[in-house]
């Protein structure tokens, strides 16, 4: 525990400088991060079979340019081409053609992973650029969930929601956490955002809570699938990257649903 506490407080003591000092500085913090990320989901051993080496540098050139595409345009209207993906996809399926080892499935699990990793650390851009309280708002929602999920799920927790996938997680914990993150988050919005619809931030707080936990039970399912524990040590006491922010990697996402109507 004190060795999870004291990576914690490292991990802050970095993100926010990061964060708060610009577009930048901060767009360069996330291309690390989607490279440490990508290279995680590449040494699972399981989920596909070996990358080539020259594929494994078109995958992080790739994601670099998915995630830098034209982020400094509109919060709104903003978008990858189609043309970038189409020749993605095509140097990821032409080299099946050639070898075994590297088969189509692999192709288009490289190809869907690129696209979900890259999307997202392009929203955090894009959300970023435009009001960094937004992104603080999207950062908040899966911190307080977890940490209320933790505590009140090793208190009073009995009931497991998915106990194959995530042992630890119990349903007292997760709606704790949800209720928590629902009022902090609505709160925090109110205040520094926006409090034009104040029952609509309210169900929003709500359902990005709820899909910040079906993100981390995903990503559980697929650490259970390569029969590991973590996607990496790169955190003492917290594992890897994609460890730390599967949550909200799909929150981040997910939230563009209301961009219409908030």
């Amino acid at each position: 525990m004190k060795k999870r506490v004291i990576s914690a407080i490292i991990m802050m003591l970095i993100a926010i400088p990061i964060i708060l000092a610009g577009k930048e500085v901060f767009s360069l913090g996330v291309a690390l991060l989607s490279i440490l990320s990508l290279k995680e989901i590449l040494d699972l051993k399981k989920s596909h079979n070996k990358i080539p080496s020259a594929l494994t540098l078109f995958s992080v050139l790739s994601l670099i340019a998915i995630i830098f595409y034209e982020y400094q345009g509109s919060f709104v209207s903003y978008g990858i081409s189609h043309r970038l993906l189409i020749i993605i996809l095509m140097v990821y399926l032409l080299p099946t053609l050639f070898t075994n080892k590297y088969e189509t499935k692999d192709a288009y699990y490289l190809f869907g992973i690129l696209i979900f990793l890259g999307m997202a650390f392009h929203s955090m851009i894009i959300i970023r650029s435009d009001n960094i309280y937004l992104f603080g708002y999207l950062l908040l929602i899966p911190i307080v969930t977890d940490t209320i999920a933790l505590v009140f799920g090793s208190l009073i927790g009995k009931r497991k929601i998915a106990p194959t996938i995530s042992p630890s997680k119990t349903i007292a914990g997760s709606v704790s956490g949800s209720i928590f993150a629902t009022v902090i988050g609505s709160i925090y919005y109110c205040l520094l955002i926006n409090r034009n619809n104040i029952l609509l931030i309210i169900i929003m707080s709500l359902i990005l809570s709820i899909v910040g936990q079906f993100g981390d039970l995903l990503f559980s399912k697929i650490k259970r699938e390569n029969e590991i524990k973590d996607f990496s040590k790169l955190i003492p006491g917290h594992g890897g990257i994609l460890d730390r922010i599967d949550s909200f990697l799909f929150i981040i996402l997910f939230y563009f649903l209301f961009l219409k109507i908030i």
